[in-house]
């Protein structure tokens, strides 16, 4: 419990970036003791971002841990990125690092440190539906991130803040100025992190993915032409398939254990119904949901049915038919901005 005779002690996850900067600050004018965590992960520019972040906490004359994360993003993160595309799914590795790394195990290493609470400068908000904390959109639409924290545990959002919820990008950016931060530019950053100065194909590449010849094949089982592996393709692809005709071929699904990519016209891409595993719900699991599901960062959310299926998959039935239903992402389900649960999209 914190001593009620101190101010709360909060360790802020620090990034060198405008979000979390502002962030500190804004807790800083809030009277809250606020220390500042930065991960060294295993990224591309690693000594130069800490050395930025060391600069912005000199300023905010704030205390800053250094975390070394690399074996355990490693191990946590990218080996399931890679297994992912060697099952013919498309991985959503932000999703996982935010659930085990950002919020598992570096927040434990905060609270090793005797912080009370933890904070990010996540676009995303926390709201209590009978008494439980849930993640909630945040206000800005552009920048609400709250898809990417879907799998946070109400036991996690319990000792967790989020300052920038009520706020605009375009506002962050002016209050930064104000205090002087002019360094940061425009630019946002990657969302996937360690793919920064990386095209996925040469990062699969460097992991030790090998080119391997298979078919490209249409969904009645013709021939049209080759790959040189399942893990360059997603679904919903349209470029790169080599196969000219008189309205557009799309990547429709991935068959690992055949090694084929299977295409269609952009009527294939769409389906009204899809199966979901590893279901995680913030309350207790309903006999049947409806409110609105996503199935991406960029998806628009869309109403939906949900009920138990077989073999502990749950299955989700839609108004009206989606586009692009990618295995290996994750579906997100909302009541009203409320971040309900989420699973894993199996097809």
């Amino acid at each position: 419990m914190p001593d009620s005779t101190r101010p709360c002690t909060v360790g802020v996850a620090m990034s060198g970036g405008v979000d979390s900067t502002v962030a500190a600050t804004i807790l800083l004018e809030q009277g809250f003791a606020v220390h500042g965590f930065f991960m060294r992960l295993p990224l591309p520019g690693l000594d130069e971002q800490t050395r930025k972040v060391e600069e912005i906490a000199d300023r905010l004359n704030i205390p800053l841990h250094l975390v070394e994360m690399e074996e355990e993003f490693k191990k946590r993160v990218i080996a399931y990125f890679c297994d992912e595309y060697q099952q013919g799914r498309t991985p959503n590795p932000c999703v996982v690092c935010n659930q085990e790394i950002k919020f598992g195990l570096f927040t434990k290493a905060m609270f090793a440190q005797g912080m009370d609470k933890t904070a990010t400068g996540h676009y995303a908000g926390i709201g209590l539906m009978h008494g439980t904390p849930l993640l909630q959109r945040g206000t800005d639409p552009k920048k609400d991130q709250s898809y990417f924290l879907c799998r946070l545990s109400a036991q996690q959002l319990q000792r967790t803040l989020l300052p920038l919820a009520g706020h605009c990008k375009k506002e962050i950016r002016l209050q930064a100025q104000s205090l002087g931060f002019t360094q940061f530019g425009g630019d946002e950053s990657q969302d996937v992190c360690f793919l920064a100065q990386h095209d996925l194909s040469s990062f699969l590449s460097e992991q030790g993915f090998k080119s391997k010849q298979g078919e490209i094949v249409t969904e009645d089982g013709r021939v049209l032409g080759t790959h040189q592996g399942i893990w360059k393709y997603t679904v919903g692809q349209r470029r790169g398939l080599g196969i000219p005709d008189a309205t557009p071929w799309y990547v429709v699904g991935l068959h690992a254990k055949k090694n084929q990519v299977i295409i269609g016209k952009n009527d294939a891409l769409f389906q009204q119904e899809l199966f979901l595993s590893d279901m995680q719900w913030q309350l207790e699991p309903p006999i049947h949901w409806q409110g609105k599901v996503q199935l991406r960062s960029r998806h628009q959310a869309a109403e939906a049915e949900v009920s138990p299926g077989e073999d502990g998959n749950w299955r989700v039935r839609f108004q009206e038919p989606q586009r692009a239903v990618t295995p290996g992402q994750f579906a997100v389900l909302y009541q009203d901005d409320l971040v309900i649960g989420s699973g894993i999209i199996r097809g």
